[in-house]
């Protein structure tokens, strides 16, 4: 075998991966009890889940996202910060780990992302503000989109 297809080989499989995980973000987002948006997350470092998160309310506080006007709530934690922030309870952290989002980042998780030491992020649907996005990838992390899985 050459080393091009070596290349190649682990190239399918790092996209056997990623669609596998994005799948598995998807499930998680089902979880959120938002009825706008739900989004998903998965950390992943080393081969190993090391936090999931998907987007809701606080602990303690109403599971309802929005208001009567349909307005998302402005204490609602997205999908990315609850995985983040549930590294920073445990003993594991994010240090060159891959992120799976269903929807990418807004500008201010972008900032979360950057600082966890996440190296690399996985989406599949792209944000209506792209400003996370520009900021990550000005920030060394590497950004795959998914169009289909």
């Amino acid at each position: 075998m050459q080393k091009d297809d070596l290349v190649f080989a682990d190239e399918r499989k790092q996209e056997r991966y990623d669609t596998a995980y994005l799948r598995m973000a998807l499930e998680w987002a089902k979880l959120s009890r938002c009825t706008r948006k739900q989004v998903g997350a998965l950390i992943v470092n080393d081969g190993m889940i090391i936090s999931d998160g998907y987007n809701g309310t606080p602990t303690g506080f109403p599971n309802d996202c929005e208001d009567a006007q349909g307005l998302t709530h402005w204490y609602v934690l997205h999908a990315e910060a609850n995985a983040i922030m549930k590294v920073a309870r445990s003993t594991n952290n994010a240090r060159h780990a891959t992120l799976y989002l269903t929807h990418s980042p807004c500008k201010e998780c972008s900032k979360l992302i950057l600082q966890a030491g996440i190296k690399r992020l996985v989406y599949l649907t792209a944000y209506k503000d792209p400003t996370g996005l520009d900021f990550l990838e000005r920030g060394g992390v590497r950004i795959t989109r998914i169009d289909t899985l």
